[in-house]
């Protein structure tokens, strides 16, 4: 004799009983959504618990409306799996197939396959050697162009170049200066407390000299040309990119690397030198200042001492470094452009990769060169 626990219209039913073929059956009827089953959860879920251990026809046909929580209380109580002999209505099929692709994710905080961990990091690896083979390949383009362009000097873009210069150089020497100085006074400052406590004030000099003129300024340059510049360049190819304005230019016979990467390789190789000794002399004016004030050094003894003990080859060396960053910055800006997709998360995306991209290889290879030229410059 088939037994129900509700048996009131409108709200969900269950029924035990015998199906066609005489096997045990549950029918479930009525609206089986979040609203109709609020008020008889109590009633329903004791009995759902009871017929789930035995092998029971589940016949979901009558269930008028079913959403994610009357789905997910029958998925639970089938024991986290999917019924052997279920029928239920077409539209309600993919609730069940959402909750069985759900089942086999991880849990968070649970421990994953080592197997799982280490194909993650092959495929970071793998994404890193496709990164650097790109981005070589488009090296070579601009090389083979640059040589094309010595041979025929009437087709150099110089209008491009004059352009990206003002753009990456006369446009950027406000924030520079401001950085560069304030860093000064901070390093001035910080250094002066410890040189006090042994009495070596005059070494003050030293030590802003050869830091500022030979890492740090070039590293403080570099960075911020990388932020402002570099994301500029990528977010400028990734328009162009997104407006099949590179399309374009292939279609007419334009090669972008001549118009558009080779000029800002060769503003930032340019430019950047110049911005280092421009963010260096405000460092060194921030530091001379504060060591005024804090040391009581004077501006004449700063300056008169700088250059006996700041060997010139410092300054070669922080100037050699520039524009090696400078065709860094620049490569990889235009690197993660060209790979931008028509659409603005990609965009926003690969600007950020971008410039995160560009300060670390900025960070690399001033490593580098530390190691390679770590005798030259210190000692007279």
């Amino acid at each position: 004799m088939p037994q129900s626990v509700v048996t009131s219209a409108g709200v969900p039913r269950v029924v035990v009983g015998a199906g066609a073929d005489g096997s045990a059956q549950v029918k479930l009827s009525g609206p089986w959504n979040l609203a109709g089953l609020e008020k008889h959860l109590s009633d329903i879920a004791p009995l759902l618990a009871k017929q789930a251990g035995a092998n029971r026809h589940w016949d979901l046909s009558g269930v008028s409306t079913l959403d994610h929580a009357g789905a997910l209380l029958l998925w639970r109580a089938w024991g986290r799996k999917r019924a052997p002999r279920l029928t239920l209505k077409p539209e309600h099929e993919t609730l069940f197939v959402t909750l069985a692709a759900a089942r086999h994710e991880p849990l968070p905080g649970l421990p994953r396959d080592w197997r799982a961990s280490t194909a993650a990091v092959g495929r970071k690896i793998l994404a890193l050697l496709e990164h650097l083979f790109a981005a070589t390949v488009l090296l070579g383009h601009v090389v083979i162009d640059a040589m094309i362009l010595v041979r025929h000097p009437g087709r150099i873009p110089w209008r491009e170049i004059s352009a990206n210069i003002y753009r990456t150089g006369a446009q950027a020497l406000g924030i520079t200066a401001l950085v560069g100085f304030l860093v000064g006074i901070v390093l001035s400052y910080l250094s002066a407390q410890q040189l006090k406590i042994f009495g070596a004030d005059v070494y003050i000099v030293n030590l802003l000299g050869v830091s500022i003129v030979r890492e740090l300024g070039p590293v403080l340059a570099a960075v911020l040309i990388a932020g402002r510049s570099g994301s500029a360049i990528t977010a400028q190819l990734g328009v162009m990119r997104v407006t099949e304005e590179i399309d374009a230019m292939t279609v007419m016979g334009i090669p972008h690397t001549v118009r558009l990467i080779l000029p800002k390789m060769v503003a930032l190789a340019v430019t950047l030198p110049l911005i280092v000794l421009w963010t260096g002399a405000l460092a060194l004016l921030g530091g001379m200042i504060a060591a005024n004030i804090e040391l009581d050094i004077s501006y004449h003894f700063f300056l008169s001492r700088l250059p006996d003990v700041v060997p010139i080859s410092n300054l070669w060396l922080g100037l050699g470094k520039s524009v090696v960053f400078g065709i860094l910055i620049a490569l990889i800006a235009c690197h993660f452009g060209l790979r931008i997709e028509p659409n603005t998360e990609s965009l926003g995306a690969g600007t950020t990769e971008s410039v995160v991209s560009a300060i670390t290889m900025v960070i690399i290879v001033d490593a580098i060169f530390a190691v390679m030229f770590s005798h030259i410059g210190i000692f007279r």
